[in-house]
């Protein structure tokens, strides 16, 4: 057993369970081991869930970075749907994400802040417009996990609009963006 074997069964737990059923008795149990000895690789359930939301977003973390070539406004879309897919990609992935903090890719925020910059966007409106998409992102996949939708939408009432949760995250991005562009005139 190692620090990643631990991660990975945590990870698969989170997604037979939920984020409220992890617990480390739990997770100790899967690994066959004494609860005691998950400590030597977490210190608290806190650290654990820290790996965990770390370890859950590498499809994001290692998505290519943008290029001098690249079209800012198109490249800001690709970044967001990314971090969006990722966030689905787990159960309660935007639930175990919320409120933690990057920590091995903050080499890559600087990257992507300054090739906005380098495109143009001011320094304090490219922070703003990455710390709006990314908790815009994050309270709209915490929103569509936590849906459980209805049965059948023939049981709403008519004048219930069923939620269409990639066409109301695809109209919010573009207001970003848009406002991003008109505030900026890039």
């Amino acid at each position: 057993m190692n620090r990643e074997a631990v991660i990975a069964e945590a990870l698969a737990l989170l997604d037979e369970v939920g984020l409220d059923a992890v617990s480390t008795r739990r997770l100790a149990k899967r690994l066959n081991v004494e609860q005691p000895s998950l400590y030597w690789y977490f210190r608290t359930k806190k650290d654990l869930l820290a790996a965990m939301a770390e370890a859950a977003m590498t499809p994001h973390a290692t998505a290519p970075l943008p290029t001098p070539d690249d079209d800012w406004r198109d490249w800001f879309l690709d970044n967001t749907r990314s971090f969006r897919r990722t966030l689905l990609m787990r159960r309660d992935g935007a639930r175990l994400h919320a409120g933690s903090t990057p920590t091995g890719n903050l080499d890559r925020i600087r990257r992507k802040m300054g090739f906005l910059v380098a495109s143009g966007v001011p320094e304090r409106e490219a922070q703003m417009a990455m710390l709006a998409a990314s908790r815009f992102t994050v309270g709209s996949a915490l929103e569509e996990q936590a849906d459980t939708g209805p049965g059948d939408s023939a049981d709403l009432p008519a004048d219930v609009p069923v939620i269409d949760h990639s066409s109301a995250f695809e109209a919010g991005l573009a207001l970003i963006l848009n406002g991003l562009v008109h505030r900026t005139g890039v």
